[in-house]
């Protein structure tokens, strides 16, 4: 009789030990998932523009290509729900936290609970305002001043020997957005070295096509003389060529157009002259941020500041780039 209860008692522990191991969860004692990957939460800001739907699928491609197990949260571009995912990744013990925030500030409360967590933050395509740069470890992504000052100077060169009033409208990206700050700083920052150019109009379209076209018609309504066109994103500018278009006008020659992104149908709107200029700037992050994910895991140091690589192209070079696009 005692035997017996002894091998019970021996098979109850066992059995112990094997629910304890499977009650691990997610992540074991390294840090990782069952299988050892490196686990990392990604927020993206939404799906406004071709340019984020590329970026979203170059993210997804590259983790497991790498061999990372992504956990990915789309915000719908509210912060608020941007904040409760990245929670939710504390929660969930991830290796890597990296999101591109909706708006620049009041991130700095959440981002000090990932540092108490001890999980590193990653900022891709857009930055934060936090003084405290200590709460993230790294941010990839396009410096947007220059960009806007690219679109600028070449505005700048299109207008050199012109006289007269050179009237310019600004379709904005969202309102307290990096790249919508700091692409208008680099436009009027380029613009000042000609007097002749001024921005008459000036309004978010929020990155979206649908909101271009409708902010550009007010435009037309309100304006009676437009020279030039500045969108802050090839999507709000091909939206706004639909209502030129439906206005009568001609698109790159009765309004020049600048745009920036070059993602596939702007490029194909600059090869056709319906868009003048566009500056790019590639969604193509996913391989960077998974290598930046792998070495900030490890413990090694990284710039804080890390640039994609990116170009210009005009009507001529975008025939030529478009066979290969691959967004």
């Amino acid at each position: 009789m005692v035997r017996v209860k002894m091998m019970a008692a021996a098979a109850m522990t066992g059995l112990l030990a094997v629910s304890a191991l499977a009650g691990c969860g997610d992540k074991d004692a390294a840090g990782g998932s069952d299988d050892g990957k490196l686990v990392m939460g990604f927020s993206q800001v939404g799906a406004e523009s071709g340019w984020r739907t590329a970026n979203t699928n170059d993210i997804k491609a590259a983790a497991p290509a790498a061999g990372i197990e992504l956990k990915f949260s789309d915000a719908q571009g509210k912060q608020e729900n941007q904040i409760s995912a990245i929670r939710g990744f504390i929660t969930q013990k991830v290796d890597v936290i990296a999101f591109s925030p909706v708006v620049t500030s009041g991130w700095d409360a959440v981002l000090k609970e990932a540092k108490d967590a001890d999980i590193p933050v990653i900022l891709t395509d857009r930055a934060v305002d936090s003084q405290d740069t200590s709460l993230y470890k790294t941010f990839l992504g396009s410096d947007f001043v220059k960009e806007g000052k690219e679109a600028g100077d070449w505005l700048v060169k299109d207008s050199a020997g012109k006289t007269g009033p050179i009237n310019v409208v600004e379709l904005q990206g969202t309102t307290g957005a990096a790249p919508a700050i700091d692409r208008q700083k680099g436009f009027a920052e380029a613009i000042a070295a000609n007097p002749n150019i001024k921005i008459v109009k000036s309004q978010t379209g929020d990155f979206k096509r649908a909101d271009g076209k409708t902010v550009m018609e007010q435009f037309l309504q309100s304006t009676p003389k437009i020279d030039v066109l500045y969108a802050h994103n090839d999507d709000m500018g091909l939206g706004a060529i639909e209502a030129i278009e439906a206005a009568g006008k001609v698109p790159g020659k009765d309004i020049k157009i600048i745009t920036v992104d070059a993602v596939k149908d702007g490029m194909t709107a600059l090869a056709a002259g319906k868009i003048n200029y566009i500056v790019e700037c590639s969604p193509l992050l996913g391989t960077q941020l998974m290598e930046l994910a792998k070495k900030v895991h490890a413990g090694e140091s990284v710039e804080q500041r890390i640039l994609t690589q990116e170009t210009t192209f005009t009507q001529e070079q975008a025939k030529a780039a478009l066979p290969d696009r691959k967004y």
